[in-house]
């Protein structure tokens, strides 16, 4: 084990996949909130987000999605090839639930502070592909820390009790061509229903969110 993580300490942990990531820290970690997520565990109540910036130059709030049943809370970004890879999906599934009508709400955020990923870029992206869906950033990258999301992307379904009934990956393969499951649909229906899913947990795969961290300084 000691010789595997001495392997794995000379690779950047940015460009790990999640699973690789999970499983050298299960060796050494007792996770005691979800299955894979650090935080959070299912049947808990989501964290609230309030005034967060987005690209459409409004603040956003969980709160302002009263009216709907069932939000997804997706984390992505600009710069990992991952998430890149999801944008059509997710395009496709915001239009899927749009309408006036519609009872489902998809929200992403990103909180990477790399210049890739700041709002300037955002905007320039959500423009380009044409998202139909808010895209939030979160400077203080607290939405990520109160969700324990670690990964882009990485996805949270919260039902009308604002309840987290599903966390994870979208699906289950990041090959569009492969996709057998799409796990966050699936939860969207049965929450819809007043129904738990039958899989509530995945395994998110992506790359690590950059979270910043607070050197302490040196007693003199």
């Amino acid at each position: 084990m000691f010789e595997t993580l001495r392997c794995l300490s000379r690779l950047s942990i940015h460009c790990l996949p999640a699973a690789v990531i999970l499983t050298v820290v299960g060796m050494t970690l007792r996770i005691e909130a979800g299955e894979y997520n650090p935080v959070l565990n299912i049947g808990d109540k989501a964290p609230a987000w309030k005034e967060l910036p987005g690209v459409d130059g409004k603040q956003h709030s969980l709160s302002d999605l009263k009216e709907r049943d069932v939000v997804v809370l997706a984390f992505i970004c600009n710069s990992c090839p991952y998430a890149v890879d999801y944008e059509n999906r997710l395009i496709a599934f915001s239009k899927k639930h749009s309408g006036k009508d519609s009872r489902v709400s998809i929200v992403a955020v990103n909180v990477n502070k790399v210049e890739e990923d700041l709002p300037p870029k955002m905007k320039e992206k959500a423009d380009a592909k044409g998202f139909n869906f808010p895209y939030l950033f979160d400077k203080d990258q607290k939405i990520a820390n109160d969700y324990g999301a670690g990964f882009t992307p990485e996805f949270f379904v919260l039902n009308k009790d604002r309840k987290v009934v599903y966390m994870g990956a979208m699906d289950d393969s990041p090959n569009a061509d492969k996709v057998k499951r799409c796990y966050v649909e699936e939860a969207v229906t049965a929450a819809l229903v007043g129904k738990q899913p039958e899989v509530k947990e995945t395994v998110p795969i992506g790359c690590r969110i950059r979270i910043e961290r607070t050197r302490r300084r040196r007693k003199r």
